[in-house]
């Protein structure tokens, strides 16, 4: 048997094209701020991609580059700036800051209504408690790609190896409010083998090479890989492809899969802001 793959690209276009139209004959754009401190090279191409898509859509982006150096005051000044700005309906910080930044205090010095990254406390918050919010991006479009697959969330075991802010915790909450029995497992998980063979839904965001491989995999599941890393100058995701795609009945290829998700989630997100905030 080989999987099926699950074409991030294909499922961003139909979240996205509705978007587009809708832009055609629009008065009002929304607006997103990308902030990047620092010049991480791989920091640049995401944010690079992020103006890309904006600008294909219709939006009005705003890029904010600042030295590596820049005081950490001067980064929330930057961000407090763009909360007062009507023009800009999204802020989004791109991460790593650099190391004398406090990432969690430039994160909520955000104005929660302006969070469509859904980092801030109050945003995460709203996740966990099941209010109204705006959900982590990367997060926010596993589910849309689980949902692509005819198999069905609710009632199956999904089970969620990474427990990040950004991408593991949202994912398994997500996955729970669709009534999913979740397992969250981590670095320090005991067999981890077992309980990942036993998910209907395996979903992945660690960043380590090919950690799962295909005795991990139950056949049949579906198979989420977020994880990047670059090996031999290659993007490769935290499942090893060749081997899971010939036990797992679905499954996202790395690159191709979850990146072109997390920017049309967070588009998707800067819509709902600017419409939350032009009507209240």
């Amino acid at each position: 048997m080989t999987a099926e793959l699950i074409r991030g690209r294909v499922v961003a276009d139909s979240i996205l094209s509705p978007i587009a139209n809708r832009l055609d004959t629009a008065t009002t754009k929304p607006g997103l701020a990308l902030l990047l401190v620092g010049d991480d090279p791989a920091s640049h191409v995401y944010v690079g991609m992020k103006e890309k898509k904006c600008r294909e859509i219709g939006y009005h982006v705003e890029k904010h580059v600042l030295d590596a150096a820049t005081p950490e005051a001067d980064v929330i000044a930057r961000v407090e700036r763009m909360n007062g700005n009507s023009d800009i309906h999204g802020i989004l910080v791109q991460l790593p800051l650099p190391k004398h930044i406090d990432e969690r205090r430039v994160i909520e010095s955000i104005a929660p209504s302006k969070d469509v990254d859904g980092f801030t406390k109050e945003n995460l918050g709203a996740l966990m408690s099941g209010e109204p919010g705006f959900v982590a991006a990367t997060a926010a479009g596993i589910l849309e790609l689980v949902k692509s697959t005819p198999v069905a969330i609710e009632g199956s075991h999904a089970v969620v190896i990474g427990r990040s802010n950004v991408v593991g915790k949202p994912a398994a909450l997500l996955l729970l409010r669709e009534h999913a029995t979740v397992t969250l497992c981590h670095s320090r998980t005991r067999d981890l083998e077992a309980i990942a063979r036993q998910a209907d839904i395996l979903v992945v965001a660690v960043g380590r090479p090919k950690l799962v491989t295909s005795n991990m995999i139950k056949p049949g599941a579906v198979v989420i890989d977020a994880g990047t890393s670059k090996v031999d100058g290659k993007l490769v995701g935290d499942v090893d492809f060749e081997e899971a795609k010939e036990v797992a009945g679905y499954i996202t290829p790395v690159p191709g899969g979850v990146g072109p998700m997390t920017i049309a989630m967070l588009l998707a997100n800067t819509m709902k802001a600017m419409e939350i905030q032009t009507t209240s």
